[in-house]
């Protein structure tokens, strides 16, 4: 499903279940040593993923630890992005320099629960997307917002090493299936003009995306 939303050159794995025999590589099974079951099983499930798509760049099996405020340390020229929800695991990685950051993210297509939206929009972007509910009543468009964030901080902190808050974001949704996001927070390591991304709603989820190219900064 995320690779509908890929250039070609990033490689993409997903499953919509957790294989009963995932392994973890050196490292990885005391990240989550003191974690309840689901959380071990979503863990391994999604570096599971990452392997894969790694395999199909021509990288053998590594472990993939988390780094700083929990950002994938990938290998030496890699550049990545992981995702896990309710049913859905994937992740997406690609080669520098020809692509400089990604972010994926994956979301039950689901209401947000009440009160989140206030906190998490600011409030341009809710009348953008109450106009957005008129227009389309079947899309929970506050969900989708919501992944747009988590899909841009995924992509903003690799490059920067700072935090990013939902409220240093403006993100504006087209019906077509893209996204745009102004960034309130400059930093020379991104484009000057933000990120660009595209989004799906398919199967129970929506699902969000972005590459940033060598030659978009």
């Amino acid at each position: 499903m995320i690779e509908k939303l890929l250039p070609p050159s990033v490689a993409v794995a997903e499953t919509y279940g957790d294989p009963p025999h995932a392994p973890l590589l050196r490292g990885e099974p005391e990240v989550v040593s003191g974690a309840v079951e689901g959380r071990r099983r979503e863990f391994a499930t999604v570096r599971w993923c990452a392997r894969r798509a790694l395999a199909d760049l021509g990288v053998g099996p590594v472990a993939i630890l988390p780094g700083e405020r929990g950002s994938p340390v990938w290998p030496e020229g890699i550049v990545g992005s992981m995702t896990h929800c309710e049913g859905y695991r994937g992740a997406a990685v690609g080669r520098a320099p020809g692509v400089l950051a990604l972010g994926i993210d994956a979301e039950p297509h689901l209401p947000l629960p009440q009160g989140v939206l206030p906190i998490m929009a600011l409030p341009a972007e809710q009348l953008r997307i109450a106009d957005m509910g008129r227009i389309d009543p079947e899309v929970c468009w506050d969900r989708l917002l919501f992944s747009m964030k988590e899909c841009v901080y995924k992509a903003w902190f690799p490059l920067t090493r700072r935090w990013l808050g939902f409220e240093q974001a403006d993100i504006t949704i087209d019906i077509d299936g893209t996204f745009s996001a102004r960034l309130l927070a400059a930093d020379p390591a991104v484009p000057s003009d933000g990120f660009s991304g595209r989004w799906l709603v398919e199967d129970g989820l929506v699902v969000t995306a972005l590459a940033v190219a060598a030659e978009r900064h």
